[in-house]
């Protein structure tokens, strides 16, 4: 992100409440629907050049994923998000590395274990 968004500031962990992780057809992640599910992740303060750099690498205009505004509960209070979505929510296999990627960040920026061990079946599935 820092590389992406020179301007990006990291506000914290968050978690979007009422969604699940999952691995789209096209072998990229996204958040499915899910009630009772949380997705964790962090919250970043991002500039307009920042949103645009990201709208560009989450190929906004080609489709692979959309942006929508939703909720998600950091430092016990909700917040307005960006979040990325996926096209398609078709089960998919991660592409070769990507999870590894994946399991590094979450593991990385402290997520709950389970929450990491979650993230590495889908390299079995």
């Amino acid at each position: 992100m820092r590389r992406r968004c020179p301007g990006a500031r990291l506000e914290g962990r968050a978690c979007l409440p009422g969604w699940r992780f999952i691995i789209m057809r096209s072998g990229y992640a996204s958040v499915v629907a899910a009630p009772g599910g949380c997705v964790h992740g962090l919250l970043w303060r991002l500039t307009p050049r920042d949103v645009a750099a990201l709208n560009a690498y989450e190929n906004i205009d080609g489709g692979l994923y959309r942006a929508v505004t939703m909720a998600v509960a950091a430092h016990r209070r909700h917040h307005a998000a960006r979040v990325y979505v996926g096209r398609d929510s078709a089960r998919g296999r991660p592409r070769p590395g990507y999870l590894d990627i994946v399991m590094r960040a979450a593991r990385d920026a402290g997520f709950p274990p389970h929450y990491v061990r979650s993230l590495a079946r889908w390299g079995s599935a």
